[in-house]
């Protein structure tokens, strides 16, 4: 009886079937270029595969990370990098990106807060000028949204104007926000007992059983929900991809980058005081020396989140899952009882494992 084998194969020795290498080879190749193609069409998928794993290891090393209660706490403790990971985001989506949205967003928070304090408790460098002390809360806070609303209109002006490369404008802004809260705040911290009740607002929080919903987050997803529809459903979320993507096509087709690029700086600032208040309500204080890190996580976060840095692609759902990322991680290994050296290193190699995915991913034929 003679035996079947597969097309393209043949066996003159033994009459066994042999494999057909240019078969299988192609077929790796082509499930290599579906799944390329999956995570260039949806972006999310590798950071919630990331998440996804990573919590559950960390429930094994250690059953206390899937408490109710701890998981409160991880919502809590990304609230500041997750909110200003939306402005980042905005930025990277047009290949641009600020190094300055720390030292805006601190400058915004102790604006608003020795605008709220009590006069004996503040440090504005304006003794001269009482109207500056005693303010409601809430007016407080809407003048520190709007100052750091026109700190994120400066880089963009600087930018749009000049033309200047984002990364050198946002350095040299970094370090003047950076100084103005030291020189016109004093460096001191304004400690919550020193301001009214209503700017510790966004600390409040909702329980529902033993899981805690801190205002401040439930603000953050409102901006994410937002934003996520401003990018996919309006003209303008679609001039910023097409900006990030080829600037001088979207030119071409009638786009004007320069008024794009300035509209995302600037409501890139808006975002800024609002994560400001936040932030106030998060650390029950106003500190010039809050989250010192906190440039570097958004960019993590961002890049973590499937975002690409050269711009044009990138969702804000990949963007929460890479601050939810950065938090994760920093818990469970700290929960493992893992050194800070560890979790800044498991961070590190995550970075560079997102940037080395997204140069592969844009390598895709669409």
């Amino acid at each position: 009886m003679n035996s079947t084998v597969s097309q393209g194969a043949s066996s003159p020795v033994n009459g066994s079937p042999t494999v057909d290498f240019a078969e299988e080879f192609g077929s790796q190749s082509g499930l290599t270029a579906r799944l390329q193609s999956t995570l260039h069409k949806y972006p999310y998928l590798s950071p919630l595969a990331v998440l996804v794993v990573a919590m559950i290891v960390f429930t094994l090393l250690n059953e206390r990370f899937i408490l109710a209660t701890n998981l409160s706490l991880l919502t809590q403790q990304m609230v500041i990098v997750g909110t200003l990971a939306i402005a980042q985001t905005l930025i990277i989506l047009t290949a641009g990106i600020d190094l300055s949205i720390g030292a805006i967003m601190v400058f915004g928070q102790m604006f608003m807060a020795n605008l709220a304090a009590k006069p004996e408790a503040s440090n504005l460098a304006f003794e001269a000028f009482p109207a500056l002390l005693g303010w409601s809360p809430w007016a407080a806070v809407v003048a520190g949204i709007l100052l750091s609303t026109l700190a994120g209109a400066a880089n963009g002006f600087l930018i749009v104007r000049f033309k200047l490369p984002p990364f050198i404008v946002t350095l040299g802004t970094l370090s003047v926000f950076t100084a103005l809260s030291l020189i016109v705040f004093r460096a001191r911290t304004i400690q919550g007992p020193e301001m009214p009740e209503g700017m510790l607002a966004m600390g409040a929080t909702t329980n529902i059983g033993s899981f805690g919903i801190m205002a401040g987050v439930a603000v953050m997803l409102a901006l994410y929900a937002l934003f996520a529809y401003i990018l996919r459903s309006t003209a303008w979320g679609t001039h910023i991809y097409a900006v990030g993507d080829d600037p001088e096509a979207a030119e071409l087709s009638g786009i004007n980058s320069d008024r794009v690029l300035m509209g995302v700086y600037t409501v890139s600032g808006l975002i800024m005081g609002i994560a400001a208040f936040v932030t106030i309500g998060r650390v029950g204080s106003a500190s010039p020396n809050v989250t010192p890190d906190i440039n570097l996580e958004t960019i993590t976060a961002v890049v973590i989140g499937g975002t690409s840095l050269f711009g044009g692609r990138g969702i804000l759902v990949g963007t929460l899952l890479g601050a939810a990322i950065v938090t994760v991680m920093r818990n469970g290994l700290a929960l493992a009882g893992l050194d800070q050296a560890y979790r800044v290193l498991a961070i590190g190699l995550l970075v560079i494992a997102a940037v080395s995915l997204d140069q592969w991913i844009r390598e895709v034929k669409v």
